[in-house]
């Protein structure tokens, strides 16, 4: 019996980790274990109780306004404590946050070999996004196993000298997650009725997210000038769940607020985030797992970011980069509501990143490795 350890910290890692954590848990050769660094506290118990995951492990990491070196440091100093209890013979991490280039690093130091999921992203530019992109180049020069979600990622990794035998194309897990979590909606939850009760179906429904840091200041300012511009439509309405950093809300509520055809709502759990999504013309957000979900939902998806690390999304043209100026993003929302074609196009492209079977495959990999 392998002993595996899965490690995570984050609400999208517990999103994009859960279906393969509920694969590992139901194969009898392996000893699986999880533990959360809880790097996000509240976002990522809410993931936890509706995939029903239970840690057995929980290093409750998460403080107020602590630097990223500091949160650095403690990861190293207390996963060492959990590998030194279990003695995993592999320990397996996701995509490009902190706790996965932390938990790879100090399993490399015991000599533990490292599996990395959602592996090979890549914009080449260290600040952007930052600082997912050399957390992701940090672990992805760590691991012994490549899990990549599509061709175009298992490139990126040949060209960086991989070894072409531990790279493996699974397709993307957020995927499972999504399907799987469709069909575990309840929407009878108060959070769900109070949003029906705001839309009105006859208009178009528009999702917006925001958070990434190199966002913050001007370009948020940009951002909420071109969706203040788009609500004055009579045919369309949008839904903003406004992430809680100060850099964020303050710039939101402030040249948001007053727009009636503009609804701003505390950060949504992922159960009714995805039923939001599932009711939107289109969305958009500067997240990266909505350009993985959104396509299989047949929504078009405007990023505004400059640079993506998911660049099979836009190759197949399901997602737009449009960055946060203003007109780019009034312009590419005008043409998803009234060229029809062009809506098409983009609703109906293919989805990159697989058809929601990939924790089975990285189950069977590992299996035979």
């Amino acid at each position: 019996m392998k002993n595996i350890l899965v490690v995570f910290g984050t609400r999208p890692e517990a999103i994009k980790m859960a279906p393969l954590v509920k694969v590992l848990l139901k194969t009898p050769e392996f000893k699986t274990k999880i533990c959360v660094t809880a790097q996000h506290r509240e976002m990522l118990d809410q993931v936890l109780d509706f995939f029903c995951i239970k840690p057995d492990y929980d290093l409750n990491l998460m403080k107020p306004n602590q630097t990223l070196n500091q949160l650095s440091s403690r990861i190293l100093t207390e996963i060492d404590e959990v590998l030194k209890d279990f003695k995993p013979e592999l320990v397996l991490v996701h995509g490009d946050t902190t706790t996965s280039s932390m938990v790879a690093l100090a399993s490399f130091h015991r000599g533990i070999k490292i599996g990395h999921i959602e592996a090979g992203l890549r914009t080449y530019d260290k600040s952007a996004p930052f600082p997912e992109e050399i957390n992701r180049q940090i672990t992805g020069r760590l691991a012994d196993l490549h899990f990549t979600p599509t061709e175009e990622t298992a490139k990126n990794l040949l060209n960086e000298g991989v070894d072409k035998n531990s790279i493996h194309i699974t397709g993307n897990t957020v995927i499972d997650a999504l399907f799987w979590g469709l069909k575990h909606v309840d929407e009878t939850r108060k959070d769900i009725k109070k949003i029906k009760n705001f839309i009105d179906f006859n208009k178009r429904l528009i999702v917006i997210t925001g958070h990434r840091r190199e966002n913050f200041g001007k370009k948020f300012i940009e951002l909420c000038d071109a969706l203040n511009q788009i609500a004055n439509r009579k045919d369309t309405q949008l839904i903003y769940p406004v992430h809680l950093n100060p850099n964020v809300q303050e710039v939101v509520y402030k040249k948001l607020s007053n727009n009636k055809n503009i609804l701003l709502i505390p950060p949504l759990d992922y159960e009714a985030f995805i039923w939001l999504l599932n009711q939107s013309n289109f969305i958009i957000t500067d997240s990266g797992g909505i350009q993985e979900e959104a396509p299989s939902l047949k929504k078009p998806v405007l990023v505004t970011r400059e640079v993506t690390e998911r660049k099979e999304a836009v190759k197949e043209g399901t997602v737009k980069l449009v960055g946060t100026d203003k007109e780019k993003i009034v312009n590419n929302a005008i043409l998803l509501l009234e060229n029809h074609k062009f809506y098409d196009y983009m609703a109906n492209a293919k989805n990159p990143y697989g058809d929601g079977n990939a924790a089975g495959k990285i189950k069977n990999i590992i299996l035979n490795d």
